[in-house]
């Protein structure tokens, strides 16, 4: 723990940590200590236990923690009495909390810049963006103040910042991972929590330690039998003229396709117009969603909106002038989308794709100082076409780097699979993984480089 705080004072300048308490950090790294020694059973129940760690400034809360979302908008609320069904399972799991990291005001950007501050800047490039909205979660890892941090993903959250900065991001199944009591629908499902890592094996081991039956609408998923370890992989190298990612990016796909072919897999080439509508699709519903949830935030007497940043102002306005039957169609759409990518599974066991169009962009990309909704949202889908995806459809994804670009940063690549085929996902990424064509630029605090 005082490493980490160390760490979190050396790197400050990235903006990555928006509230700190150093003495929480430490109380519960003494308790921890303390159980240790004199619980040794209990202690070793725990597989994180001691590990520092930084929990999102928007999601479930955590007990003793101010949650502000990013805005002015929720400043001076008290702190939350009680910890959320995520925040007792990090706990449980033995993690020691010191903090809160950055995310967009109400997370409605691919960048981590909110007016209220700090802005969060990329570990391995300050002037450009450690992505969104999880983006300080996502810098607080990669620079190594902690190992782990908590992370939210609705429309690309965990896997955009983790792929701007050389991270593994996985978007879990909807209903894998606990929401309750006030986290699990609010976002129409398509919120998922767990956490940006470094490596492949801290993902599936957090993902195992926080899973379970859900305290919300959506059945626990099981996950199938997976003993065969070869799988039939489609892969998708571009991503159409409208939102085109560029040649490096493609490249990184067509390697990893390589890799996996020579390691035994069926690979199977898929157009773009596979996913195209699903991808559309899905972006619209994302905007109606949160567009009506926050239109039902500015409604009610927790938050003051005059106090919000322009463009939230503007979804909020957006989200009231909406009918309930566009929002009713827009659950149908939802829908559908599911359908659509569930049919694509019925001939591959997991789709790999790019993750991002291209490098992660200069601070101010992504401006909340206006109205046009459109246009930000537009910017954000052609930065991470495929991100939205997964969070409409349900289904599981998980992004990692697979290379270095010539600018040095990370070249990530993303995986979906079926609902509760997460196993798949980390057997993949595991192997891909294995290849070493990314290492981590700063060691973690407290360990050896």
């Amino acid at each position: 723990m005082v490493a980490a705080l160390a760490a979190a004072t050396d790197h400050s300048g990235l903006g990555a940590i928006c509230h700190l308490d150093s003495d929480s950090g430490i109380a519960a790294a003494m308790a921890m200590e303390r159980e240790r020694i004199t619980e040794h059973v209990r202690f070793s129940a725990r597989p994180f236990a001691g590990v520092p760690t930084l929990a999102k400034d928007l999601g479930g809360p955590f007990a003793g923690f101010p949650v502000n979302a990013g805005s002015h908008a929720l400043e001076g609320r008290a702190e939350g009495s009680a910890d959320s069904d995520i925040a007792r399972r990090f706990r449980d799991a033995g993690f020691c909390l010191f903090g809160l990291t950055t995310s967009p005001e109400f997370g409605l950007s691919l960048a981590s810049e909110p007016a209220r501050g700090p802005i969060c800047r990329n570990p391995l490039d300050p002037a450009r963006t450690a992505g969104g909205s999880s983006g300080g979660a996502a810098a607080a890892v990669a620079s190594g103040i902690v190992a782990i941090a908590h992370a939210t993903d609705a429309g690309g959250s965990i896997r955009v910042p983790a792929a701007c900065c050389g991270l593994v991001g996985l978007k879990p199944t909807r209903g894998a991972m606990p929401g309750g009591p006030l986290f699990g629908n609010h976002l129409g499902g398509i919120a998922s929590e767990m956490a940006v890592c470094r490596s492949v094996r801290d993902t599936a081991l957090i993902f195992q330690t926080l899973r379970g039956k859900a305290k919300g609408p959506y059945a626990d998923p099981v996950a199938p039998d997976h003993s065969e370890s070869k799988f039939r992989i489609g892969f998708l190298t571009g991503t159409g003229a409208l939102y085109p990612t560029d040649d490096e990016r493609c490249q990184t796909v067509t390697e990893a396709t390589r890799v996996l072919e020579a390691d035994g897999h069926k690979v199977v080439p898929l157009k773009w117009e596979t996913l195209e509508k699903s991808a559309a699709t899905s972006q619209r519903v994302f905007a109606g969603i949160v567009s009506v949830n926050l239109a039902r935030l500015a409604d009610s007497a927790a938050i003051d909106m005059e106090l919000a940043e322009p463009l939230s102002r503007a979804f909020a306005e957006r989200g009231h002038r909406m009918a309930g039957t566009e929002l009713w169609g827009i659950l149908n759409d939802a829908l559908h989308v599911s359908y659509n990518v569930w049919a694509l599974f019925e001939t591959v066991d997991c789709i790999l794709t790019p993750m991002l169009s291209f490098a992660p962009p200069a601070i101010g990309s992504f401006p909340t100082d206006h109205v046009d909704t459109e246009l930000h949202l537009d910017r954000m889908a052609t930065f991470a076409p495929l991100a939205s995806l997964a969070n409409v459809s349900g289904f599981p994804a998980i992004t990692l780097p697979f290379g270095r670009a010539k600018d040095g940063l990370p070249l990530p690549v993303q995986l979906l699979a079926p609902m509760g085929h997460e196993p798949v996902l980390l057997a993949v990424a595991a192997r891909l993984e294995a290849e070493e064509r990314w290492h981590h630029r700063f060691p973690v605090a407290g360990l050896a480089a």
